[in-house]
């Protein structure tokens, strides 16, 4: 799923193409995703200027003339790609290799389930092949009391994230501290890479309770959060398998990553054998965790 970095990356994308401009015509092209979509979308959507637009957690926020805002979750597989006027889909093929699942062996022109397309020519396709994102309609001012944004913890690139509010969050947890972390009402748009990377910087391992961490460690924690996810949008995101910014390219963070997806190798303050065995793998709730033994503790 893509994480904040991603959606981030592929919000301000968005923007550059969208922002100030009409949206001519949408199309639906099935009932829904995750969820049906909302009633006449297509026609909702259609006459719309777009005002600007706004992250929060993992759901992109799309104001629209009018006082109404569309909610648009990428979730497993989604991607949002927007070609300027006259750019027909041009088929590609595959790349060998780690990412070959991020480009496809096509457009993915087959899941494209909805279509935005600007007065001047723009053309922005929702693509989703396994279907669990979703969009919504809302008000604008009521966009924090969408009942998939009230719950949601602060924004860790914003000032009100501080190590006393992540400390006070994690005050009596015995959850370890990875779990705590992918929770969203903990800390927003967090998951499982920047999570791991966080720690590393932050010497915490993953295993450590929750409730151990408020005071020295969240205050080692909560920059060692910021400067992953500031890095990583800077880097356009990490493209693993099915992400891809808005117009098409990978990411390219998964190239700098120090121990997320590193099992056996050292990580960059560790020698090696015989000093260490390498970055080490583990499962936590049923997903992959990786950390150095040896320096997170």
């Amino acid at each position: 799923m893509p994480e904040l970095p991603e959606v981030e990356t592929v919000m301000r994308g968005l923007s550059a193409v969208l922002t100030g401009r009409i949206i001519a015509r949408a199309e639906t092209r099935r009932a829904g995703l995750r969820w049906p979509f909302p009633d006449m979308l297509a026609e909702r959507l259609a006459g719309r200027r777009v005002e600007g637009f706004r992250r929060r957690g993992k759901y992109m926020l799309m104001r629209l003339s009018g006082g109404e805002s569309a909610l648009i979750h990428l979730g497993m597989s989604g991607r949002m790609v927007a070609r300027p006027p006259g750019q027909a889909p041009q088929p590609r093929i595959a790349p060998q290799g780690a990412f070959s699942d991020a480009r496809g062996a096509g457009d993915g022109l087959a899941h494209e389930h909805l279509v935005m397309e600007t007065s001047d020519g723009w053309r922005v396709g929702f693509q989703d092949p396994r279907r669990f994102g979703c969009v919504d309609l809302m008000a604008t001012e009521a966009e924090d009391a969408h009942r998939l944004l009230a719950a949601l913890g602060p924004e860790p690139l914003e000032e009100d994230f501080t190590p006393a509010i992540l400390s006070k969050a994690l005050a009596g947890k015995n959850t370890p501290i990875k779990a705590a972390l992918l929770d969203q009402g903990v800390v927003a748009g967090l998951g499982n890479i920047y999570v791991a990377e966080a720690l590393f910087r932050a010497g915490i391992s993953p295993r450590r309770l929750a409730g151990t961490v408020p005071g020295a460690r969240a205050a080692r924690l909560v920059p060692a959060i910021r400067s992953v996810l500031s890095e990583a949008i800077e880097a356009g995101g990490s493209s693993l398998r099915d992400y891809v910014r808005s117009d098409g390219e990978i990411g390219g963070f998964q190239d700098r990553f120090e121990v997320y997806d590193r099992m056996g190798q050292p990580c960059p303050r560790c020698p090696g054998p015989p000093a260490c065995a390498g970055v080490a793998r583990i499962t936590q709730a049923g997903r992959s965790t990786f950390f150095c033994p040896r320096t997170q503790r």
